[in-house]
Order: structure tokens, then C-alpha cells, then sequence
């Protein structure tokens, strides 16, 4: 005999218990309140993002407006300070300038009494002063004058214009005589001594 394909029964869905599970088949309000818990995060996750977003915005524009104001006090500074080192060039001279006209009222005086005065003694003793007084002066401004004869040459401070030949063998390499004098001025080389050395 043939036997007919019957169709198979449909399965009921039951829960832990055995039983048929008709919670969302069954209750129409049920299924309902799952699609609204369904969409209720995502509305919530959009208005937590459109905050988020406007507090982004805000924190924004006021980096923005810092940034402007930094940008416009370090460009005020940026001028100011260069306006100042212009003074400063300026001005380098004045404190010298005003330690040395003292020094010049001498040398003013000593010129008119050379227009009367006879006494060469008295001129070159007045001449004498305001040297000292000029030497002094600077001296207190950071100058000082370097002592080369008898030292071994030194291309750091001395500049050799000739060698001559010399008959004591200790005094070869050594500066026998200085044609100008070099200075420093606060340990730094200003003028190199023009100097002659022993060969």
C-alpha cells in the first residue's frame, strides 16, 4: 500500500514548564510595551549624543576665544620686547658715557691751560691725572688691558705681526714686543694685542 505524506503538526513553543508559551502570541499588550522599552534607549541615547554634542560645541568656542586672546597678549608681548631691545641698543652707551664726562671736563680744563701755561712740569702732571682718571674709570666699566710682553703667544688673545730672530733660545715662541695693546672687557677679548714674537 502506498501511504500518503501527511504534513507534520506544527510545534507548539513551551516554556521551561512544558507548557505553551503564549506570552507574546496571546497578550497584545505585552508585545506592545517590549517595542516601546525597544525604543525608548534609543531615543534616550539620542538625546544624550545631541547634548553631548552641544557641550562639545560650547567647550569649543571657548579653546577658540582663549586661543585668540593668547595669540593677541603673545604678539602685544612680541612688540613691546622688541621695542624695548631698540631702547636698550640705544641706550647701551649712556652709563659709559656718563662715567666718561667727568674725565672730559678734565681734559677741557687741562686744554685751556695749555693756552696759558708755560710750566711744562704742571702740563704733564695735569695730563698724568686725567690719564689716570680715564684709566680708572674704565677699569670700573669691565676693561682691562692684557699684559702680553714675555708670555708665550696665544692666538686666543694676540695677533702676531712678524717674528724676529732672537739670540737667547728661552725667549722663541715668547712675545718680545707689542705694537697695540689688547683688552678685555668683562673677560671677553675686544681688541687682540698686535704683537712681535721671537723666532
Amino acid at each position: 500500500m502506498n501511504k500518503q505524506n501527511k504534513p507534520a503538526p506544527e510545534q507548539e513553543v513551551t516554556d521551561a514548564s512544558g507548557a505553551p508559551d503564549t506570552t507574546m502570541e496571546n497578550n497584545p499588550e505585552t508585545a506592545e510595551s517590549t517595542a516601546k522599552a525597544a525604543a525608548a534607549p534609543e531615543s534616550g541615547s539620542n538625546d544624550n549624543l545631541i547634548a553631548e554634542l552641544e557641550s562639545q560645541r560650547i567647550d569649543l568656542a571657548e579653546q577658540k576665544d582663549k586661543f585668540h586672546r593668547l595669540y593677541a597678549e603673545f604678539d602685544h608681548f612680541r612688540r613691546r620686547t622688541a621695542k624695548e631691545k631698540l631702547e636698550t641698543i640705544k641706550n647701551a652707551t649712556e652709563d659709559l658715557v656718563i662715567a666718561l664726562l667727568p674725565v672730559l671736563d678734565d681734559m677741557e680744563r687741562a686744554q685751556k691751560n695749555l693756552a696759558t701755561s708755560s710750566d711744562v712740569e704742571a702740563i704733564k702732571e695735569g695730563l698724568n691725572l686725567v690719564f689716570r682718571k680715564l684709566h680708572k674709570t674704565l677699569e670700573a666699566k669691565g676693561l682691562k688691558a692684557m699684559e702680553t710682553l714675555g708670555t708665550p703667544f696665544n692666538a686666543d688673545f694676540q695677533e702676531a705681526i712678524t717674528a724676529i730672530p732672537v739670540a737667547d733660545e728661552s725667549q722663541k715662541g715668547l712675545v718680545v714686543d707689542e705694537v697695540e695693546k689688547g683688552y678685555l672687557l668683562n673677560d671677553k677679548t675686544i681688541r687682540f694685542a698686535k704683537v712681535v714674537t721671537g723666532a
